[in-house]
């Protein structure tokens, strides 16, 4: 499990970036696989989202997870629209009943807090949803709802940059967006680029005057500790855990 030095220090929230270890997953999926949509025994699942629910003092079915698109979709959890299926990659909520998760196996899992409104949120950023505007809408949400307000946000363990190899079509695409997104990519080859998302995604927020600090840990590289895509499909595994990042208020 691993913490966020700023939102440590406020004591009306809770928060975890879960690891792999712990839960009650076996073969690909060993440890805590929180992902309902692989390929795990759905028992193994639940069980480990009721270690995931007990650990954050919350019921079983008030931890909201989302169904994760790659979408700009923002939500917002009330008491009376929790139960329904949760189709987008942001959540936000003022209501202090609900855990708020994020699954993920290298994409950016961003925890949020907003310190005068008392909203919580989490973002599922991978590369579409940071550049289809995910994060601005989510901050965007949050501040429709309370004019004042003071983010701070923390950017969970993702894949580095060192370990995250893209083509050129993929560099164009985000040339195409803005010339300015050149400074994200680093060459590694006649054919192929470096992308660092992390650094992509702090930046989006930095813009929108949120705080920000990083838990450092590279998914792709630290198999002990995290399930990723990239390295489950480079290994030609049939599957892949992910791993769940959870803030609530007190």
């Amino acid at each position: 499990m691993f913490y966020s030095k700023k939102l440590k220090k406020f004591k009306n929230i809770k928060h975890c970036f879960f690891s792999r270890h712990g839960g009650f997953s076996k073969g690909l999926y060993k440890g805590l696989n929180c992902g309902r949509g692989s390929k795990d025994k759905k028992e193994n699942i639940l069980r480990n989202l009721n270690y995931v629910s007990k650990r954050m003092f919350v019921k079983k079915n008030k931890l909201i997870l989302m169904n994760q698109t790659h979408s700009n979709k923002v939500v917002e959890i009330k008491k009376n629209n929790f139960k329904k299926k949760i189709n987008s990659d942001a959540v936000i909520t003022r209501t202090q009943e609900f855990a708020l998760g994020v699954v993920t196996a290298d994409c950016v899992p961003i925890l949020l807090y907003d310190k005068k409104s008392e909203i919580v949120g989490c973002i599922h950023a991978g590369w579409k949803g940071a550049l289809s505007g995910i994060i601005k809408n989510t901050v965007k949400k949050i501040k429709k709802l309370s004019g004042d307000n003071d983010i701070f946000a923390s950017i969970g363990p993702c894949i580095g940059k060192s370990s995250y190899e893209v083509d050129v079509k993929f560099y164009k695409k985000f040339l195409s967006n803005s010339q300015k997104n050149k400074k994200y990519f680093f060459k590694k080859n006649k054919i192929k680029m470096l992308f660092d998302l992390r650094t992509f995604v702090a930046d989006k927020l930095i813009e929108l005057k949120v705080r920000v600090d990083h838990v450092q840990h590279d998914t792709f590289r630290e198999k002990k500790n995290f399930f990723s895509f990239r390295r489950s499909f480079k290994l030609k595994q049939s599957d892949y855990g992910r791993c769940i990042s959870v803030i609530r208020l007190l």
